[in-house]
């Protein structure tokens, strides 16, 4: 009897302890960047907050370098399949899947932080419900410093990207360095270094901080901050792995992304003027196009936001809201 009721409470701890085992939610969060990159940090940031505000109920774990064998394009796919639970994605690597996510990228359409923030307000109702059609959330969004390009030689004037093979992100990037004589090549980040080295590419456009990634002073002298193209990632997490959290657990996980993505964008404006000086450190000649350069590129950007609203006309509403609301 002693023993039978032994057993029956052994049991039941036993049932007890497994059920707050199977309570305790893993994810494994996907990101394509290395550990030191600003996105990274953020993302491991937000887990670790996660792990607080859910009491260790969600651990996030975050597998940089793109160790889990997802490349950038895949991200939101990946997440839509189940493939992974969660991941940060380049949203401008995402327009396969949905070609609307293309409006931030479109060139000198929101080129200041303040200018891509009141985009935002209009874009990311849209982002939200290309998300939702792929079986997903996005926790939140965070941009990538200007975009910079580097090169070999000095961009002074648009002569100067004659025959440049330069590597772009997106199709918007083909267009608009294809429009200045430039031989766009388009590819994720992972294979660009390789490129460097291999002479496939002699030119790169992306960040500050993504040229201090790639140690660019190993492959070209000059640095030039067009800031021509604005480009965020967003943490994004399959509703399927959502819905499976408890209501109290989803809505501090929220509330807490809301909170934090604001320092992240801090962190960005922050990020770019470290790497600047990391990259002059490194023997880079950094420039700032001229008025007259400036004026020349706009020109060749504006006929790409016409082009691009009639390939994707669920643009327009959000393009002429954000033009509208800059009085334009």
């Amino acid at each position: 009897m002693y023993h039978g009721k032994m057993l029956s409470i052994a049991v039941a701890c036993a049932m007890g302890l497994g059920s707050a085992a199977s309570a305790q939610v893993s994810w494994d969060m996907s990101i394509v960047w290395p550990e030191t990159n600003f996105h990274t940090q953020n993302a491991i940031a937000f887990a670790e907050a996660v792990s607080d505000v859910t009491d260790g109920a969600v651990e996030i774990t975050v597998h940089p370098g793109g160790a889990l064998g997802i490349r950038g394009p895949e991200g939101m796919a990946a997440v839509r399949d189940g493939i992974v639970p969660i991941a940060d994605v380049l949203l401008n690597q995402q327009v396969g899947e949905a070609p609307v996510l293309g409006i931030e990228t479109l060139p000198f359409m929101a080129p200041t932080i303040p200018q891509l923030a009141l985009l935002h307000k209009f874009y990311r109702p849209v982002l939200d419900d290309v998300a939702a059609s792929m079986n997903q959330k996005v926790l939140y969004v965070v941009p990538w410093p200007g975009q910079a390009v580097y090169s070999p030689n000095q961009i002074n004037t648009i002569a100067d990207l004659s025959g440049l093979p330069i590597r772009v992100v997106d199709a918007n990037g083909t267009d608009f360095f294809g429009a200045l004589g430039a031989v766009p090549v388009q590819m994720p980040w992972g294979e660009v270094v390789p490129s460097l080295a291999a002479g496939t590419i002699r030119g790169v456009t992306t960040s500050s901080s993504s040229g201090v990634d790639g140690s660019f002073w190993e492959f070209m002298d000059h640095m030039s901050t067009f800031n021509w193209q604005s480009s965020s990632n967003a943490v994004t997490v399959n509703l399927d792995a959502w819905n499976a959290l408890s209501p109290e657990h989803q809505e501090a996980i929220e509330r807490l992304a809301n909170q934090m993505e604001g320092q992240f964008w801090l962190n960005s404006v922050a990020e770019d003027a470290k790497k600047i000086a990391t990259l002059q450190e490194n023997g880079m000649t950094i420039s700032t196009p001229s008025p007259e350069l400036r004026a020349a590129l706009l020109e060749r950007a504006l006929p790409l936001w016409d082009a691009f609203r009639e390939r994707v006309p669920e643009s327009v509403a959000v393009i002429d809201a954000y033009q509208a609301a800059l009085g334009n």
